[in-house]
């Protein structure tokens, strides 16, 4: 028996949510913005990470919200890259990398400077980039009256 969205808010993972036209755009106004910001001279790697991942969890977030949900406080950010699993079908390769992300950004963020590479930052960005039209594309095909 696989496990559902339906299966995580009885769990009280996640909440209803009815997501509105605006709010799905506004979510993929600010991946873009921060796709676009992660690039700016200057910035260290950790802070590239920390903005590409921003970018590809506002994009998660949008395909949630879409579905009918919002992650709840506790583990939002996994619950959040977890559920495009179940939203897009993602394959594994892909939430377990971003998943790994997640991590290094907490490392990254809250406990030591200077973890990340410059090459990671790349590939979390790469990440954000190939998320953006699969949702683009999830949500025109499954939810046409929202992006």
């Amino acid at each position: 028996m696989s496990v559902s969205l339906k299966d995580w808010l009885k769990k009280g993972w996640l909440v209803e949510h009815q997501a509105s036209r605006q709010k799905i755009a506004d979510l993929l106004t600010v991946a873009e913005r921060d796709m676009a910001d992660c690039r700016a001279e200057g910035l260290s790697p950790d802070w590239r990470l920390n903005i590409a991942y921003n970018a590809a969890l506002q994009l998660a977030t949008a395909a949630l919200a879409a579905a009918g949900y919002r992650a709840t406080r506790g583990a939002h950010h996994y619950r959040v890259i977890q559920s495009l699993a179940h939203t897009l079908k993602a394959d594994r390769s892909l939430v377990a990398q971003f998943d790994q992300f997640r991590k290094k950004r907490n490392i990254a963020g809250y406990e030591r400077a200077g973890m990340t590479s410059d090459q990671e930052a790349k590939e979390m960005l790469d990440l954000a980039k190939r998320l953006r039209p699969m949702v683009v594309e999830w949500l025109e095909a499954t939810h046409p009256e929202l992006p």
